[in-house]
């Protein structure tokens, strides 16, 4: 504190008229607000710290399901509007052939076109049983198949752009299953502030259960290679009117309003898709 009183009795003998303070006088007063406003400041910040509890497991290992290794990926291609209708044509003809082929530890969960969004565009979901070792496998073995060389090299000629994602499974919500038609499919996309996915999952464990009565949860995925902090929700409905009402109806049960009350300021940038299934769709 004696610097302190330094630098009081140095502003006191200004005020009072008296004789003006040294240079040393003037630089113990600096140098003690410069020490008091720097503790000061550290011990009012730490007030409000929050203390990260240490983890010993990743926020994948957290919110993914334990009962399988599954791993997916997600492509999104957007195509050139003149070839779409080839471009589904091609698709059609080759993809089945790896979803059927028991050698390739793949299988096809979805594949659609936009409807409603980005135009022009496919999208295709990929299950990879057996984790990493099973994409890895798959990958090698298609660098050898000539008739998927020839696929990828035919089909590079109709694209704008392409890009994927590798995800995991939320651990509530349902595994997608193959479903008989019509239906239409709406992927909603979110953006997450980092370090928010582990409260994001938390709140929809509990809400979940509002938005199942109607059959309509098809899948909920996090992104894990990509872009990161991405989530992706996927349902199914009737039609546009259906999915109307039966988003209405959420609203009605306690509880739904609480999940977007807590949930919605963790989002940067959201998006919707409706989309049609393709012929080979295991979703129909």
């Amino acid at each position: 504190m004696a610097p302190r009183l330094c630098s009081i009795s140095a502003a006191a003998r200004l005020l009072l008229g008296g004789p003006r303070p040294s240079n040393a006088d003037v630089a113990a007063a600096s140098a003690a607000r410069f020490y008091s406003k720097d503790n000061e400041g550290s011990w009012f910040r730490s007030l409000f710290v929050h203390k990260v509890d240490p983890r010993k497991d990743a926020h994948s290992t957290l919110l993914s399901k334990k009962e399988t290794s599954s791993l997916y990926k997600i492509q999104f291609h957007n195509v050139k509007p003149e070839y779409l209708d080839a471009y589904n044509s091609l698709t059609e003809a080759v993809l089945p052939k790896l979803h059927l082929d028991e050698d390739y530890p793949c299988s096809l969960v979805g594949n659609w076109n936009t409807w409603y969004g980005e135009q022009d565009q496919a999208v295709h979901l990929w299950r990879f049983s057996g984790g990493y070792p099973a994409l890895m496998d798959c990958m090698n073995k298609l660098k050898n198949n000539k008739e998927y060389l020839e696929f990828r090299k035919e089909r590079s000629q109709m694209l704008l752009s392409r890009r994927n994602q590798m995800l995991l499974e939320f651990s509530f919500w349902n595994e997608p299953q193959p479903r008989a038609g019509p239906n239409i499919y709406e992927l909603r996309t979110y953006k997450l502030k980092p370090g928010t996915m582990i409260e994001w999952g938390n709140n929809w464990a509990r809400a979940i259960k509002y938005r199942q009565e109607n059959q309509e949860a098809v899948g909920g995925f996090f992104s894990q290679i990509g872009e990161l902090y991405v989530v992706h929700h996927l349902w199914a409905y009737k039609d546009l009117q259906s999915r109307e009402e039966t988003r209405n109806a959420a609203w009605r049960k306690r509880g739904w309003d609480e999940n977007v009350y807590y949930t919605v300021p963790l989002v940067r940038h959201m998006e919707s898709r409706i989309m049609i299934p393709l012929k080979i769709s295991p979703l129909q």
